[in-house]
């Protein structure tokens, strides 16, 4: 049985942001796009995503120009559509709606069918002082686990 095979995480997203909810959303990409990303030629560190006009579009994603490609490639940068079921979109776009969520790619992956689905977190900024918190509180289970690491 094949598995998630993952081209790219967001490490930044978590850092950045309290992700409440995630989702998963197909992505609708060219075929020089797909061969690409299977070469891990991409980024979503800068990505986010936008509803526009009922549709869901990821912006900033970056993805290389496939390196055997003859003629002119696609935009490197171009919005790309997600792909969602109507009742999942509609739930998103109001809760985007909402001040202060945004919607943040964290991963992008091909399924056990081998689609590239982009899973996207219904985030919310961290301050920062939320970022500090989280900093010490890191450092903090790191030392607990070095000290009954020893004791054992």
């Amino acid at each position: 049985m094949a598995r998630r095979v993952v081209v790219t995480t967001n490490r930044r997203a978590r850092h950045d942001y309290f992700i409440e909810d995630t989702i998963e959303a197909g992505i609708a990409l060219q075929g020089h796009e797909v061969k690409s990303l299977r070469e891990h030629n991409c980024s979503i560190a800068e990505a986010y995503a936008t509803g526009e006009n009922g549709e869901l579009w990821l912006r900033d994603m970056y993805i290389a120009p496939y390196s055997a490609r003859g003629h002119v490639s696609p935009e490197p940068r171009r919005p790309r559509k997600l792909l969602l079921h109507r009742r999942e979109l509609r739930r998103l776009l109001s809760r985007v709606a909402e001040k202060g969520y945004t919607l943040i790619p964290l991963s992008l992956y091909f399924n056990e069918r081998g689609l590239a689905k982009v899973e996207l977190g219904l985030a919310r900024g961290k301050r920062k002082y939320d970022k500090r918190e989280a900093i010490a509180e890191r450092d903090f289970q790191r030392r607990a686990q070095r000290l009954t690491g020893r004791e054992e």
